[in-house]
């Protein structure tokens, strides 16, 4: 029986709720700190979720809800150029796309009928800690005291500053990210998402339940953009943007031509976590994109800060201090989580390739998603499952 009664969790977007629930299950009692003043449940854009995500859910009763709102995605597909390319898709349950606004708002409806108490325009500005527990201290000038604090702050995490303020700031990928909606005369293929690449610049799109077809952007761009600087710019001119990037582009063109403005969405600057030398100290410790951001070409940034929300949850469960606790969560956790960030910088460098690598492009994808390598890499990363019934062992 763990030692720790109580937890301050920081954050209240996806890592939060789904940690804080974990927590309770573990029996640990946990409140949610979110720096917002309400929900986010109006945020646009979609994001993947892969199977070990919902599964990871299905361990705190969250996985059919999550479910319930996403779509399936059964078949994968690359675009170079005019050539289509078949892609490993997962043998069990298939990828899921979801609103990330739909997606935060059934975790924190979760969050709340499990107990979980969440409060709002609570920033954090400091920390104080004793050999018995820690303070947080808001911006509003309130605090909140409890055995143990955990930032689920997101990639301007103040937590990691706080646990170490020589920690690494979240690189910037050099592309921004859009999405939107339109209807299309381009036949597009019912449960199959299509990664393109464009002449001059990555996009993605795929089907929607109502006709429609949902699309995502990736455009590089050398000035970083946060999501209130990118929403400065209207809707308007970053379609025209966008419409003279993918121009060349079929069906990319079209999708951004098709596209309202009031179903368009800027994302701002797309970051990845550089490792993180410390995940905690003392009682702090980090969980979610706060320590380990993958691209988003991989697919998995929240579906592996949902599993490690829930293993932390675990670890604290089954060891009895607080050091030997979090010490096994980064050991059950970095190395799947720097593999796969990994995997994702290398994506990332393929979609701003220069024209001459571009044309062998075509050549050299179906012989690498031919490769067994590739296929068990990709099998491997969605087939983990945390067992929640069985014991913590580093």
């Amino acid at each position: 029986m763990s030692a720790i009664s109580s937890a301050l969790v920081i954050g209240g977007g996806i890592a939060g709720p789904v940690t804080a629930v974990a927590l309770r299950k573990a029996g640990i009692d946990a409140r949610v700190y979110e720096a917002y003043p309400t929900p986010a449940h109006n945020i646009g854009s979609e994001l993947g979720f892969a199977p070990n995500g919902l599964a990871a859910l299905d361990n705190i009763g969250a996985g059919d809800l999550v479910r319930g709102v996403s779509l399936p995605l059964t078949h994968m597909r690359m675009s170079i150029g005019d050539k289509m390319i078949d892609m490993p898709s997962s043998a069990g349950e298939p990828m899921h796309v979801v609103a990330r606004g739909d997606l935060h708002r059934v975790l924190h409806d979760h969050a709340i009928a499990e107990g979980v108490a969440v409060e709002y325009s609570k920033r954090l500005i400091g920390v104080d800690e004793t050999v018995h527990g820690v303070t947080a201290r808001f911006s509003d000038g309130t605090s909140a005291c409890a055995d143990i604090l955990i930032g689920c702050d997101g990639v301007k995490s103040s937590v990691r500053t706080i646990i170490d303020p020589a920690a690494p700031d979240a690189d910037y990928t050099g592309m921004l990210g859009f999405g939107g909606y339109a209807t299309i005369s381009t036949p597009v293929p019912a449960g199959t998402q299509t990664f393109a690449f464009g002449h001059k610049a990555y996009y993605l799109y795929w089907p929607t339940r109502d006709g429609r077809v949902a699309w995502g952007a990736n455009l590089p761009h050398a000035r970083h953009l946060t999501l209130a600087q990118a929403r400065a710019t209207s809707n308007e001119e970053w379609l025209a943007i966008l419409s003279d990037t993918y121009a060349a582009d079929r069906p990319g063109a079209e999708l951004i031509a098709n596209t309202a403005p009031d179903d368009f969405v800027a994302v701002g600057g797309l970051h990845i976590m550089p490792p993180v030398p410390h995940w905690s100290r003392d009682r702090l410790v980090l969980v979610g994109d706060a320590v380990h951001a993958p691209s988003n070409s991989t697919g998995q940034g929240a579906s592996l800060a949902v599993e490690s929300g829930i293993e932390l949850a675990r670890c604290l469960r089954d060891f009895d201090d607080v050091p030997t606790a979090f010490a096994t969560y980064e050991s059950l956790r970095r190395p799947r989580v720097e593999e796969i960030a990994k995997r994702g910088a290398k994506t990332n460098h393929a979609k701003t390739f220069g024209p001459v690598m571009r044309r062998l492009m075509p050549l050299i994808m179906p012989m690498m998603f031919r490769s067994t390598k590739v296929r068990d890499t990709l099998s491997a990363e969605q087939s983990y499952r945390i067992d929640w019934a069985g014991t913590a062992v580093r």
